[in-house]
């Protein structure tokens, strides 16, 4: 379904001005309810009622997040905000990083204390993603430091020189670890969709304030290990877990990773103006997007995931999963002209606002299962936090501004 032509205007205008409000409310409930005041940084968790657990461990990667989250939104003009930047960067200098064998940990406890000491891979590239932002903001030369050693880390340790990519996760001291994992939902293999797209979108936002060469064609690099490896050739999903030999090891796609890959690989292309990636990059957003729609319900929302193997969709609807349609609709839109994506980005939004925002509490639900019930999960947590909806809101805002300028 398209949009006629003469209501793009005020369609985009309503889309804006709500999503200025919803970007106001969501940083507003992360500054009242999140901080610690006793004990460092931000709570662990908070329930859907807004009460914290104040024993809840804290992670890297809600840490790096909430980072990125107030950076981004300090350099949009919330000046206010830069308070919660500088809170986040803090902590994790203070209590993530390992100054002995370098990285930092993936989770401590509420005081601090290092609980999992392991190199997650995929807490190294958010930390970078988080302190890259921040160094716009705040020109703090400790910050991009940090960012460069935590990326050279990743060269030195993770990237797989014989079969190219990246390896999940080490020890401490950066031995081989038996446990790989992200989190138990996730199968041990040694490569995955989601650490590669996130080093991507981490080595994209460092090299916007390090012109660094080598950094540039690393980023080229996995470009095309998405290209080759990645998107899957017949199919066009994302192959999610992946042996070191690049052998597929998975039978599920996941609609909501699809649709963010659609817009962030393009934007990773931009970032380094490289015309070819752009060119190939543009033309892979519109198949990822069209691949994501298989899982496009009724009432605008993705699916959480197809197993193919035993031809089951699952139907949970998540937080993210509509946040980042959002963008990837939108941008879908932009490469093709067809209103008919503008369209679903502004449906993928109004699912949200009449099923996932807390009106009553604030911020949003963790989604609803199959049933259409809400799923039971923190509000804030090692997973949740203020990075996809904050994302989709800024970005969204960015794209209508540019179109008026």
């Amino acid at each position: 379904m398209g949009i006629p032509e003469k209501l793009i205007p005020e369609i985009l205008v309503n889309y804006k001005n709500e999503l200025e409000d919803e970007l106001a409310a969501i940083l507003l409930y992360w500054a009242e309810h999140t901080l610690d005041h006793k004990k460092g940084g931000f709570y662990g968790a908070v329930d859907n009622y807004n009460k914290p657990n104040k024993k809840a461990p804290k992670g890297i990667v809600l840490t790096s997040r909430i980072l990125w989250t107030f950076s981004a939104a300090t350099l949009s003009g919330k000046k206010e905000y830069q308070v919660i930047a500088d809170r986040a960067f803090n902590f994790i200098k203070d209590y993530f990083l390992d100054t002995k064998y370098g990285g930092v940990f993936w989770s401590v406890a509420a005081n601090g204390q290092v609980l999992e000491d392991k190199k997650q891979i995929y807490g190294l590239a958010f930390c970078i993603y988080g302190l890259s932002e921040y160094y716009k903001l705040s020109k703090a030369p400790e910050a991009l430091r940090i960012a460069i050693e935590l990326f050279a880390l990743i060269e030195r340790y993770s990237n797989d020189k014989i079969n190219g990519g990246y390896v999940e996760a080490f020890t401490r001291k950066w031995d081989e670890i038996g446990d790989l994992r992200l989190s138990e939902k996730d199968e041990n293999e040694r490569k995955t969709m989601n650490t590669h797209l996130h080093i991507i979108e981490a080595y994209a936002n460092l090299y916007e304030v390090w012109k660094d060469h080598f950094l540039r064609g690393r980023i080229k690099i996995l470009l095309g290990i998405f290209h080759k490896q990645i998107i899957h050739p017949k199919f066009g999903h994302l192959n999610l877990f992946m042996d070191e030999q690049w052998n597929v090891k998975s039978s599920s796609y996941s609609f909501g990773h699809d649709i963010e890959a659609s817009w962030l690989l393009l934007d990773c292309a931009n970032r380094i103006k490289d015309a070819v990636e752009i060119k190939r990059f543009k033309k892979q957003a519109i198949l990822l997007s069209e691949v994501a729609i298989e899982g496009l319900d009724v009432d605008g929302a993705l699916f959480r995931e197809e197993n193919i193997r035993e031809n089951v969709i699952h139907k949970e609807k998540f937080w993210w999963s509509q946040a980042e349609a959002m963008i990837g609709f939108y941008n879908a839109w932009q490469i093709t002209g067809d209103s008919s994506w503008l369209y679903k980005s502004v449906n993928s939004w109004d699912f949200i606002k009449i099923h996932l925002k807390d009106v009553e509490n604030g911020e949003w639900f963790w989604g609803i299962d199959e049933d259409g019930l809400l799923i039971q999960e923190d509000k804030v947590g090692f997973w949740k936090c203020p990075y996809h909806n904050a994302r989709a809101c800024m970005e969204i805002i960015k794209r209508i501004d540019k179109l008026n300028q």
